[in-house]
């Protein structure tokens, strides 16, 4: 028996303590915590009267009913013998209990996730071995389900054990945002960011918009940084700098899925051109003989036209004349004839098509 601050902790049986009126009936999914008092014990007793009537602990107790126990340790709490008394413990045991945050939830999260990957690593290892008495090759305890009973990878079972439900999605982009906010590798622009993140998502803001939000800041400061890395080719530093601009000057309105495309798209292309690390060279037209001319969506279009805005700010036109070489100089301008032609049939095709739904509204009317 022992005594603190007016509580006796006692050992009574189960049988002999008195749930009463409780406003809570509904005690919900019982088996996280019938799992936790297997694995762990009771890290917290319940809380009787000292004639026995319950006063913290429904869940608690109802658990270790369905596991047969049949004795519990329970603290005995003096001074709650009127019906208000009991009504006010019940309040606090039910409300007062403050929920992790999303962002404690996710740091949480990564630390099971990685006792449990150790884990399975160490029983898979066993396995192979035979030293859990099995043959190598035949199932064991490396295999799913994992040591507390529950199926599914590290990832899944770290999250259910914490919210109940696989939202280890959910939990690995908060986590992905809290490494941001923590990489000194990052630029201390992407951590600001990541931590401003963090704070409106434990306020309540949806976490897949603050990934992809911070996934375009990201995939826009590695532009900036290979187009100030003087190694890098100069063309390849201008393609994304120029990116990189129109991703900063994307409107405050488009939607994060989008502004994460767009920037993750032009990044891929630039690490594209910087593994030549040589500069591309103008391309002719292709002949008429070298085969069908391979057709991109239009998505690819509004892409390369949303880069090429204001292209002609960004060079001087006295250097650009004096460095082509003729050759180059001719594949310019015979790109600059096709994409006049090409505008001139876009603008011809609109035409044509705002006339056919004018007649055809004249139709109807």
């Amino acid at each position: 028996m022992s005594e603190r601050n007016g509580f006796i902790g006692l050992e009574r049986t189960v049988e002999s303590i008195t749930i009463g009126t409780r406003h809570r009936t509904d005690y919900g999914d019982l088996t996280q915590l019938i799992a936790s008092i297997q694995r762990d014990g009771l890290l917290q007793p319940v809380t009787i009267t000292p004639d026995g009537v319950l006063v913290c602990g429904a869940r608690r107790l109802a658990a270790i009913k369905q596991l047969g126990w049949r004795t519990v340790n329970v603290w005995v709490r003096s001074g709650i013998t009127d019906r208000l008394g009991a009504l006010l413990a019940e309040q606090d045991d039910n409300l007062l209990h403050k929920p992790l945050t999303p962002t404690e939830q996710a740091t949480l999260y990564r630390e099971l996730k990685e006792i449990m990957a150790e884990e399975a690593a160490q029983r898979q290892a066993a396995t192979q071995f035979g030293t859990d008495g099995k043959h190598p090759g035949q199932a064991g305890t490396g295999e799913s389900p994992g040591p507390y009973g529950m199926k599914g990878d590290a990832r899944e079972q770290a999250a259910r054990l914490i919210t109940g439900t696989d939202s280890s999605q959910r939990l690995e982009r908060i986590a992905h945002l809290q490494n941001l906010a923590e990489n000194p590798g990052q630029s201390e622009e992407v951590r600001q960011r990541a931590r401003a993140e963090l704070a409106a998502i434990d306020t309540g803001s949806p976490v897949s918009p603050a990934f992809q939000r911070l996934n375009a800041h990201t995939s826009v400061a590695e532009l900036e940084r290979i187009a100030s890395d003087t190694d890098v080719d100069e063309i390849v530093r201008h393609h994304a700098q120029v990116a990189a601009h129109s991703l900063r000057e994307t409107p405050a309105d488009v939607k994060a899925a989008e502004l994460e495309r767009l920037a993750v798209e032009a990044l891929r292309r630039v690490k594209e051109q910087t593994k030549t690390r040589k500069p591309r060279p103008l391309r002719p037209a292709p002949k008429p003989d070298e085969g069908p001319v391979p057709q991109f969506p239009v998505r690819a279009f509004r892409v390369m036209w949303s880069e090429m805005a204001d292209w002609w700010l960004h060079y001087d036109v006295a250097d650009i004349a004096h460095a082509l070489t003729d050759e180059e100089h001719e594949a310019f301008q015979e790109t600059i004839d096709g994409t006049v032609n090409f505008a001139r049939q876009i603008a011809e095709h609109r035409t044509t098509a705002r006339v056919t739904q004018d007649a055809a509204a004249r139709v109807i009317a």
